[in-house]
């Protein structure tokens, strides 16, 4: 368990949140504003106890040093647009400025401090870095989950110098996390995607023990289905781990996790929009063609074994869902799992990919949560601790 904010005595304190403001930039502007969108209600939360915040976060990869591209001064205009008021940048993290802009604050002041990642002890979790930056601070609130599974100073350090909690989206990934493979209303599908079975090993392993049924699709499934001695022609394959496979498909049994594989594909020549494709049976896939998508068969199937469940988590497409027509299949999953959603199942998707599918499909604000934390999110699914939130413990 965690504290949180309505358990805070915030009046008239100095609370330093952490969040992550790390968004996408493009020719001087914020392309996306998703993610200070997300973190303003904190914000105003700690306002309405009147608090004094004191927003840090990271931005791009400095390397510990000053570099003016990735000064979060840039960004401040929109963070004030968001929050509908203005805010005090101070151009250092620590130190005289921060001391100074921090005294000059009355209850319900915001001011936001530069890029924590131009001083390479943020990223080392440096004790005394740490210590600089709770130095004039009441408070710690930890609202940036996508960066929980890094020990940083301002992550994981701080949290045990200072009272903490989670700040509203913090909470809010948790619980959605928790209610997914946590203590989740059974029966609960995995729908796993994406690439490959190697970077995905430790997420398999322990999705077989959590779910009840695990669907795989996108390249992953093409090792499965060779691991069973099925032929995939010139398709995306890792055959060197076709053993691995064999041996989460062992675990899976011994687990009473069903495996959902695809029973027909969407093959091709030649990975390009609109190439010349065909549907055929997985055991029958031309020695010169690759399978891009799964069949209309396995959408059926998948759409079919979700509709038994209560609760379902997704991370990956199940096929090249970037081109088309090879998007069909995630597509239609995602549809499905919306509808399924509105009549009360518990969705929750996470990871870059599966969200630009998602918001692609035109369902991204129909899902229960979706989680905008890539690693975070994928470490959480593979059963590891997060330091950031091991932190925050009570």
């Amino acid at each position: 368990m965690f504290n949180t904010i309505k358990d805070l005595e915030a009046a008239g304190k100095v609370v330093f949140v952490r969040a992550d403001l790390n968004v996408p930039f493009k020719e001087g502007k914020v392309t996306d504003t998703t993610r200070i969108d997300r973190f303003v209600p904190t914000v105003k939360a700690l306002q309405a106890k009147g608090a004094k915040v004191v927003i840090a976060s990271h931005f791009g990869r400095p390397n510990g040093q000053f570099v003016a591209e990735m000064s979060l001064g840039q960004i401040v205009a929109d963070v004030e647009k968001s929050l509908g008021q203005k805010i005090t940048f101070v151009d250092d993290c620590i130190g005289e400025k921060v001391t100074a802009a921090i005294k000059a604050m009355k209850n319900g002041d915001v001011i936001m401090l530069e890029n924590l990642r131009f001083y390479a002890q943020e990223e080392k979790n440096d004790a005394e870095f740490a210590a600089k930056l709770a130095k004039d601070v009441d408070i710690y609130v930890n609202d940036a989950f996508s960066c929980a599974h890094r020990a940083h100073a301002s992550t994981e350090g701080m949290a045990k110098l200072k009272p903490n909690a989670a700040g509203l989206l913090m909470q809010a990934e948790l619980e959605a996390l928790d209610s997914a493979l946590g203590n989740p209303v059974r029966p609960v599908a995995a729908i796993v995607g994406g690439a490959k079975v190697s970077t995905k090993l430790d997420l398999l392993g322990n999705l077989v023990k959590k779910v009840d049924k695990l669907v795989i699709g996108g390249g992953m499934a093409n090792t499965f289905l060779y691991a069973q001695g099925v032929e995939v022609g010139s398709s995306l394959c890792e055959k060197e781990m076709a053993d691995t496979a064999r041996e989460i498909m062992e675990k899976a049994k011994a687990a009473h996790c069903e495996i959902i594989l695809p029973v027909d594909a969407v093959v091709a020549k030649e990975f390009a929009e609109n190439a010349a494709n065909e549907t055929v049976d997985v055991k029958a896939v031309p020695a010169d063609k690759m399978i891009l998508d799964i069949g209309p068969e396995s959408v059926k199937n998948v759409n079919a074994k979700l509709a038994e469940c209560k609760t379902v988590i997704w991370n990956g497409p199940v096929g090249a869902f970037e081109i088309k027509p090879f998007n069909k299949a995630t597509f239609a999953i995602a549809e499905a799992v919306a509808d399924l959603t509105a009549k009360g199942l518990k969705s929750i998707g996470g990871g870059g990919d599966t969200v630009s599918a998602l918001k692609k499909a035109g369902v991204a604000t129909k899902l229960s949560y979706l989680s905008s934390a890539g690693g975070a999110f994928l470490e959480w699914m593979e059963g590891k601790a997060l330091p950031g939130v091991v932190a925050l413990e009570k």
